[in-house]
């Protein structure tokens, strides 16, 4: 298997290398992996670290601008002039692309992966075997959110173009994958609609049960209240403000002494300005997040951007957590309003049902208790990485039967053969 992922793998501590991690992780017990994956260069890389766990591994640290930095600016101005989405020539140059075709000359694989759309640019759609893109979310509804929520006129005009343009870009190489990989059901319809194919399987989500395990309520901090993901990700940078600012006073209205703490990396200079006003505490990057997790009475997802499926909430109900999310904060993820979690859209609802978990103790042990059962029972990565591995199978074996002139050999044959899994 050829599996190819930009942004690298390690330390598994954002929503994209978390769930590629441990995936890669189990299906390399059972599978001969080549991991091809590139990323912006940093200190203590652990990447050779990973040696063992596959058959070749070929990692490749890239000088890249550092974020809201004057070379980002010089960068993104440059891009002016490009059809490509800035997300896409930030990493995807042709240093990447001449690496990857060396590494896949002469060789022979049975599934090649594109681990997310943005590397899909370099990606060596010439292997001859099924090509499968792993999608994690999908950018172009990321960016068309962007839109609807700016109120900077600036980042508006540079959402809007990054939108219209990963829009042409996303099509273009979905539409030349064998099989698409999403995450959620709601994503799965997104690009059955888009690309009109039934050529899509759905991975759920796991998490780690065994890490993130509760400690109980004994734990808890009262009037505490935690956010956990990394701050460099402009979703959840939109998400924590909004909530600092139009929901954390409501709530304090009602519970003087509500805390907050963000638990994340990277967090912009604009963002640690807010917090200090309203007396929100930022920690920056955290060796362990499961200490603050454990220690708050309510978790809050307060997303208004995205797609795909936030791994975080799983890793909240692994914990026994009383969760108080947005709706598109849990999009895609097997929850109930008021069974394992409680969902609120608007600034007044998330502060009242937020208070009200504050207040009932009894209520967050009963939501939490719940959301553990849901995850440990389903949502194990062995038990997740089951669903891929199926999926893999079933494109080899399609694949093999074709050469041997027993099948179809076009695209659409394919994809009648391989009607949408959904766990």
């Amino acid at each position: 298997m050829l599996w190819v992922k930009g942004g690298g793998l390690v330390p598994p501590d954002v929503g994209m290398r978390i769930r590629s991690y441990y995936l890669l992780r189990e299906l390399a017990q059972r599978h001969q992996i080549t991991l091809f994956t590139f990323y912006a260069a940093h200190p203590n890389d652990q990447h050779q670290s990973l040696a063992g766990m596959f058959e070749r591994l070929v990692c490749m640290p890239l000088k890249v601008p550092d974020r809201r930095s004057a070379g980002e600016y010089a960068k993104y101005a440059a891009s002016l002039f490009s059809s490509l989405p800035y997300s896409v020539r930030k990493y995807c140059g042709g240093a990447v692309r001449d690496a990857l075709r060396h590494l896949v000359k002469g060789a022979s694989f049975d599934v090649a992966v594109c681990d997310f759309i943005l590397p899909a640019v370099v990606f060596p759609w010439e292997v001859d075997c099924p090509k499968i893109i792993f999608t994690h979310n999908v950018e172009t509804l990321i960016w068309k959110r962007h839109v609807e929520v700016a109120r900077n006129p600036l980042w508006k005009l540079i959402a809007r173009r990054e939108h219209r343009n990963m829009a042409v870009y996303e099509r273009k190489y979905l539409s030349l994958a064998d099989h698409i990989l999403a995450v959620s059901d709601v994503d799965r319809v997104f690009f059955n609609q888009l690309l009109k194919t039934v050529n899509v399987s759905v991975i759920p989500t796991g998490v780690d049960v065994e890490y993130f395990a509760p400690l109980g309520p004994a734990t808890e901090r009262p009037g505490s209240l935690v956010f956990v993901g990394s701050m460099d990700w402009l979703p959840n940078e939109e998400g924590v403000s909004f909530f600092i600012e139009q929901v954390l006073p409501a709530i304090r209205r009602h519970i003087p002494e509500a805390s907050l703490t963000v638990v994340g990396r990277s967090p912009s200079e604009k963002l640690r300005s807010l917090a200090s006003k309203h007396g929100v505490h930022v920690t920056g990057t955290v060796d362990d997040v499961r200490p603050y997790m454990r220690e708050a009475a309510v978790y809050i997802v307060p997303l208004r951007v995205g797609s795909g499926t936030r791994l975080k909430i799983f890793e909240a109900m692994a914990m026994a957590k009383a969760i108080t999310s947005t709706t598109l904060g849990a999009e895609g993820l097997p929850v109930a309003d008021g069974e394992n979690l409680l969902l609120a859209d608007t600034p007044e609802d998330f502060a009242r049902k937020t208070v009200r978990l504050l207040r009932n103790p009894e209520e967050r042990t009963r939501l939490g208790t719940a959301a553990r059962q849901l995850v440990t029972r389903d949502y194990s990565w062995a038990a997740v990485s089951t669903h891929i591995d199926e999926v893999f199978q079933r494109l080899t074996e399609s694949s093999h039967a074709a050469e041997a002139g027993n099948h179809p050999d076009n695209a659409g044959g394919l994809a009648a053969n391989h009607q949408s899994h959904s766990a």
